[in-house]
């Protein structure tokens, strides 16, 4: 199953490789990703991430990391309708 993330974090070096990590561990797959920097000590990240888990384990899992301010899930109705459009 395909989910969406978005996630605001603390612009600092190693934030994407802790991000991703998180994300394998976790047992999702990267599908798509779309990174933006819209200040200079703030950054931006969309995930689309598959899996059979509950997104509800790895958004947990990420809010934890220190440079993770928020991690929103974004709704399946939105998606699929955004996909037949």
């Amino acid at each position: 199953m395909n989910h969406q993330l978005t996630v605001q974090f603390r612009s600092r070096p190693e934030v994407l490789e802790r991000i991703l990590r998180v994300t394998r561990h976790r047992g999702f797959a990267v599908t798509e990703m779309d990174m933006r920097y819209p200040s200079a000590n703030a950054g931006v990240m969309k995930l689309t991430v598959c899996s059979q888990r509950s997104i509800q384990l790895l958004q947990h899992q990420l809010l934890k990391l220190v440079d993770v301010n928020e991690c929103q899930v974004a709704q399946l109705e939105t998606m699929q309708a955004s996909a037949t459009a």
